[in-house]
């Protein structure tokens, strides 16, 4: 073997196929597309992965019940009170922020919840989404504070009332 048999029967760049140039090219007349059929014409859509061949599609034979909460559903992230109490010390500021630092939170998400499951004996500063009642409790007994995040106001939907209100708002000026 020598340096010209190298790159022997390597192209480096291959040509597109010119169809539809006359009958001397091989590619002329139909332009490889064959006579007639549902492929000779432009335009013509092809198949898709999901065809099977005229058989019913997978997606179609499945059934198809229920639905998934997956598009708004927000993640909730629940800690319970005696986990504070091994995390944190005396008087410290708990939040969503402080507790990823810690550990006890490793995944993103927007809301916390406290439980009321184990035992308090240090003063804290809880702030979060929710807090069930005997949590609350549990942390204002031995002097700390529970700070509620508010919840975000609803949208004012339809500020220019309906259609309905209008009309009779309308009859009753007429009377």
């Amino acid at each position: 073997m020598d340096l010209t048999q190298v790159h022997q029967g390597i192209t480096k760049r291959k040509l597109k196929k010119r169809v539809g140039r006359g009958i001397g090219s091989g590619h002329g007349k139909t332009g490889s597309r064959g006579h007639k059929g549902q492929y000779a014409s432009a335009g013509a859509r092809l198949f898709r992965w999901t065809f099977e061949g005229g058989q019913m599609p997978l997606f179609r034979r499945i059934p198809k019940r229920g639905f998934s909460h997956g598009a708004w559903d927000e993640h909730v992230h629940e800690i319970n009170v005696g986990d504070l109490e091994t995390a944190f010390k005396d008087g410290a500021e708990i939040n969503m922020q402080a507790l990823r630092d810690v550990g006890l939170i490793k995944s993103q998400g927007k809301h916390l919840r406290v439980l009321g499951d184990g035992e308090v004996t240090k003063k804290f500063t809880v702030r979060a989404d929710h807090f069930t009642k005997s949590a609350a409790e549990k942390i204002t007994a031995k002097g700390g504070t529970v700070d509620l995040i508010p919840k975000p106001k609803k949208p004012v939907r339809n500020k220019m009332g309906s259609k309905k209100k209008a009309r009779d708002a309308a009859r009753e000026k007429k009377a």
